[in-house]
């Protein structure tokens, strides 16, 4: 899973940490079609690598994280009548913010500048969120006179409330990292300079547990907010069900007894 300096999304991986950065600094990384792709195809290779515990996911340069879809490539779908914009841009859109909210690994979205559009729907989608104190939110789609596409309509409402999430989407208007904050779109917020090192920390302090554990949160609480109360215990209690066996769940448990740290193995 190499990447180039020419690749819409970079690649590194280290103290099973993976980071991707995407990489269009010049058009404020606006996703395009093969950005969403390219994302989409490293998505698959880390869910098989059992070195990688947790993603971070940031934006290359510093003015943006992602100022959202890519309006010229975009626009010629839209040219082609609602089939095709649907199909190229709507459904990939979809596709890739469900992959990152449905990822069994724990994805951390590390905002560093602009989240416009298609980069704020990603960040809605990631499990968690930190943001530079330069950081900037928008949810601009209706100026194009569109409504967002990649699930910004779903997620956000979801996330916080009904009401000030429609005061977002109808007016279009920016907002900064600390009312990102109050509204539940980021974790934290931290200085511009400490802002990897912040999404690393959450990373590590996620590492410490097992990965089973860690998968079966995600699978729970992210099904769950589509299900009734009933339906959402009933995913949970499956959820536990399927660690059961494993051998670290034992370990948890033997070390909890023995009063000593575990030694968890992902098995």
């Amino acid at each position: 899973m190499s990447s180039t300096s020419t690749s819409r999304v970079l690649f590194e991986a280290a103290d099973g940490i993976a980071t991707l950065t995407l990489n269009r600094p010049d058009k404020l990384n606006a996703i395009d079609y093969a950005m969403a792709d390219r994302l989409m195809e490293l998505l698959d290779g880390i869910e098989a690598d059992r070195s990688i515990g947790a993603v971070i996911l940031t934006g290359a340069g510093d003015r943006a994280f992602s100022a959202g879809g890519d309006i010229r490539e975009f626009s010629g779908s839209v040219a082609q009548g609602p089939l095709v914009a649907v199909r190229d841009f709507v459904r990939r859109g979809q596709s890739m913010t469900a992959r990152l909210e449905a990822f069994p690994k724990p994805i951390i979205a590390a905002v560093n500048g602009l989240a416009f559009g298609g980069g704020c729907e990603i960040t809605e989608a990631a499990h968690l969120a930190v943001a530079s104190d330069r950081a900037l939110f928008a949810k601009p789609e209706i100026r194009l006179g569109m409504p967002p596409t990649f699930g910004g309509t779903q997620r956000l409402s979801r996330l916080a409330g009904r009401k000030r999430a429609l005061e977002l989407l109808l007016t279009g208007d920016t907002f900064p990292p600390a009312r990102a904050l109050e509204l539940g779109l980021v974790n934290q917020v931290v200085p511009h300079g400490d802002l990897m090192a912040a999404a690393r920390d959450l990373a590590r302090r996620i590492l410490r547990h097992s990965p089973l554990a860690a998968a079966a949160i995600i699978t729970a609480a992210t099904r769950g907010l589509n299900m009734s109360i009933g339906e959402g215990l009933q995913m949970e209690a499956e959820q536990f069900a399927r660690v059961v066996p494993s051998r670290d769940l034992r370990e948890g448990l033997d070390a909890w007894m023995a009063r000593r740290p575990p030694a968890f193995t992902g098995c």
